[in-house]
């Protein structure tokens, strides 16, 4: 039986390492972007991976998306779009719009978009959300507060999308730590691979068996909140 993934934020990095790794491992993906990338030469070199256009924050675009797929029901839905939000982030930098623009982007935007895909997922299905290490308070050194507020803001959003729109659907929400991965965001010193990363979230998304809401790294530990 074939299975069925989305990638939203599939252009580059992780989110497009995600699409190659599915696909590797026999599901039909679609996968997202913002404008013409490297996803739109993985589409052409393999039938089993689509690239649609989407923008988190644009409701129509991710209405596109659930047109795309056609009926086709999803097993596994990840949520990869976010941004850094520049090097200003002190706690005297934060402003009524740099606050705004990047809740809405990592937190507001994955959230929604994943609520509204959530008809098409199937019955324990999985919905991965990207979120960081770097959102955790328990485990903070404090700094990026832009980043930070955004990852913290979207595990709690996450926690109210599991709690009162997919657990009645027996559909689980993982909130997934990458690592700190070798990407444009991340940068070249990072100690993970991109590979490395993505082989491990596909493995830990496979590996649920009850849907649940956790926060979970893709070496498979639990992160504390």
């Amino acid at each position: 039986m074939s299975k069925t993934a989305v990638v939203i934020g599939a252009s580059r990095g992780i989110g497009l390492g995600l699409v190659r790794e599915l696909a590797s491992r026999g599901y039909s993906v679609l996968g997202t972007q913002r404008g013409s990338s490297d996803l739109d030469r993985a589409a052409a070199s393999s039938d089993a991976i689509r690239a649609v256009q989407c923008d988190v924050t644009d409701s129509q675009s991710v209405e596109n998306v659930r047109q795309a797929l056609g009926g086709e029901p999803i097993d596994l839905l990840i949520v990869n779009a976010g941004v850094y939000g520049g090097r200003e982030q002190a706690l005297s930098d934060l402003t009524r719009d740099n606050v705004a623009d990047i809740m809405m982007t990592n937190a507001v935007g994955p959230v929604q978009t994943a609520l509204a895909l959530l008809p098409s997922m199937k019955e324990g299905g999985t919905i991965g959300l990207m979120t960081s290490q770097m959102g955790s308070i328990d485990d903070s050194s404090g700094g990026a507060n832009l980043y930070r507020m955004s990852k913290v803001s979207q595990n709690m959003l996450a926690r109210s999308l599991f709690a009162h729109h997919t657990k009645e659907r027996g559909v689980g929400v993982l909130s997934l730590h990458p690592g700190w991965v070798q990407t444009d965001m991340g940068g070249s010193n990072a100690p993970t691979s991109v590979d490395d990363s993505v082989r491990g979230l596909v493995d830990v998304l496979e590996a649920e068996a009850q849907p649940r809401h956790a926060f979970i790294a893709y070496d498979g530990r639990e992160l504390p909140w």
